[in-house]
């Protein structure tokens, strides 16, 4: 399953461009998928001779407006991404950091209070799981209304909530101090070439974007690379072959045998997976092997 991000901001602030800068499609407070930009995965590709090449990607979710029912939609993301005006001259990006703070505190709050009233009924019926559940559920909301966060709650939280406030937060500022969000959604409509033409030696803004993702939810990318297809993936870090299995197909990983790693480099270098072996530069891994950065995952399995 792809990493998913959520857009929120104040009105005005440019969530739309920052959409159509990630994704290269109209924004219609819809979804879209943003490929992740890796050097390595052409040079993997042109090594193998691929016939398709398919980068790593994040779904993005727009939402327009910034009320409990909208943020609500935004519960299974992974991380949310903040539009900030640094733009205008009429808003103070801090200050609009802070305002959408509290608007996603007071969405949980909504949320912690409206399950409360589903499970305060539903535990009527002598339930002890559900009474232990409504008996948390009023200290929570006790918790909220003293101004404190779900992050800050010091026990675990109930499986269902989901919460808004306890997810990775990237601000991202709309303007000279930060990324022109215009600028990236105009060269997004462009081809890739005369994109990469105009900004020269610059960053696009999914780059910047990608990279902060990366170190907050402490994301590496491996690699599949064979003739038919080459393709770039996302995990995070410490997980180990059979979740990698899992991400590229849970069938796989469900027939999980065992894996063969080499680095990426050193396809690139010696030109096959043969050579590779040859070199006694691939290993033979079982399902609990920690996968890098840039290994390149051959896993064999059966159903």
């Amino acid at each position: 399953m792809a990493l998913e991000v959520g857009i929120v901001g104040l009105p005005s602030a440019g969530k739309s461009m920052l959409f159509e800068a990630l994704t290269g499609a109209k924004a219609h407070g819809e979804v879209g998928m943003a490929a992740i930009p890796d050097p390595r995965l052409q040079q993997l590709a042109g090594v193998v001779h691929a016939r398709k090449v398919t980068p790593a990607a994040v779904r993005v979710i727009e939402v327009r407006g910034t009320g409990p029912a909208l943020l609500g939609s935004l519960r299974q993301v992974d991380a949310l991404l903040v539009v900030l005006d640094g733009f205008s001259g009429t808003r103070v990006p801090a200050d609009d950091l802070e305002t959408l703070r509290l608007e996603l505190l007071v969405a949980d709050r909504d949320h912690v209070e409206r399950r409360l009233e589903r499970v305060a009924k539903q535990a009527k019926s002598g339930d002890a799981a559900l009474k232990r559940e409504a008996g948390q559920l009023e200290r929570l909301l006790v918790h909220l209304d003293a101004g404190s966060t779900l992050a800050d709650w010091g026990e675990e939280l109930p499986a269902e909530l989901e919460p808004l406030t306890t997810k990775p937060l990237i601000a991202i500022e709309n303007g000279a101090g930060g990324v022109d969000l215009k600028l990236e959604a105009e060269l997004a409509e462009l081809p890739e070439a005369e994109a990469a033409e105009f900004r020269g030696s610059g960053e696009s803004a999914l780059g910047e974007v990608v990279r902060r993702l990366a170190e907050t939810l402490d994301l590496i990318v491996f690699f599949t690379a064979g003739e038919k297809e080459t393709r770039a993936w996302t995990l995070r870090r410490g997980r180990t072959a059979l979740d990698a299995a899992a991400t590229i197909h849970t069938d796989i990983a469900r027939g999980f045998i065992r894996c063969e790693v080499i680095r990426w480099d050193d396809l690139v270098r010696l030109g096959s997976h043969a050579e590779v072996s040859r070199a006694g530069l691939q290993k033979l891994e079982g399902k609990t092997y920690v996968v890098e950065d840039g290994d390149v995952l051959n896993v064999r399995f059966n159903i």
